[in-house]
């Protein structure tokens, strides 16, 4: 679903930054994966090339085949919206919106009948548990349920990839532990693949695998073998071998 080939990001400038240095992984179709690693060490780049946002200076990123870099900014946009999903730290919802208004967002830009968006929110919101807010403003709902809604938004056009920046950085623990649950189990009931940014051990304990990076080169891999308890504690073995501050990886239990 996701290959990563040779990947090099260089920050042009007075003194040039090499954020990424011949990253080279994989995301088959179906995983949940997490990206890791100490402040610095190039995740947010990485997130960021995979979403289009930014180029690599060197290396390929192909999307269920597509190199996506090679498209024109109208077909970038277009792919960007209908074969991507978005879950921020934020939320980036639009207060001035219901959360039904929200969640059917991307389908309005995509010209789908009313009706199949009545279905298509309906279906979801029931599947991730907000069906009682729907017609309830952003403010007027927990962080927890923002961010669910933020989830149904995101997957709401069946997109190819999930990616998902820091999802629990702005919730309490309940929350945060709702909101990996959620993650988790469409990726284990829908086949949803999803790509998972966190500093978060206990968040990253929810994937099938996590993958470590330390000044921009592949560090380390980690699969889960046993339960998410024995992975959890595998997860911190690597990090505190990675090097970084012990205040830069959250200890929150969920």
């Amino acid at each position: 679903m996701l290959e990563v080939r040779n990947v090099s990001k260089v920050y042009e400038g007075k003194v040039a930054y090499q954020a990424l240095s011949g990253l080279n992984f994989t995301i088959q179709k179906g995983e949940f994966v997490g990206v890791m690693g100490p402040s610095g060490s190039g995740k947010t780049t990485l997130l960021n090339v995979v979403s289009t946002i930014d180029k690599p200076s060197s290396g390929e990123v192909l999307i269920d085949g597509v190199d996506t870099h090679r498209l024109n900014k109208r077909q970038l946009a277009l792919f960007r919206r209908q074969e991507l999903g978005f879950v921020f730290q934020d939320f980036n919802l639009l207060q001035t919106l219901t959360v039904k208004e929200n969640i059917i967002f991307p389908l309005t830009l995509e010209n789908v009948p009313i009706a199949e968006q009545d279905k298509r929110v309906q279906q979801i919101a029931d599947k991730l548990g907000i069906a009682g807010i729907l017609n309830k403003r952003t403010y007027e709902i927990s962080g927890g349920q923002c961010q669910r809604t933020a989830i149904a938004r995101a997957i709401i056009h069946d997109p190819k990839l999930i990616l998902a920046d820091e999802p629990t950085g702005n919730l309490d623990s309940k929350s945060a532990k709702d909101v990996l649950e959620t993650l988790q189990r469409l990726n284990r009931d829908e086949g949803a693949t999803m790509m998972m940014v966190s500093h978060d051990p206990q968040a990253a304990s929810y994937c099938d695998r996590v993958i470590f990076i330390k000044d921009g080169a592949l560090y380390r891999e980690l699969h889960r073998s046993d339960g998410r308890e024995a992975f959890f504690q595998n997860i911190m073995n690597v990090l505190s071998s990675i090097g970084g501050s012990s205040d830069e990886f959250s200890s929150v239990r969920v």
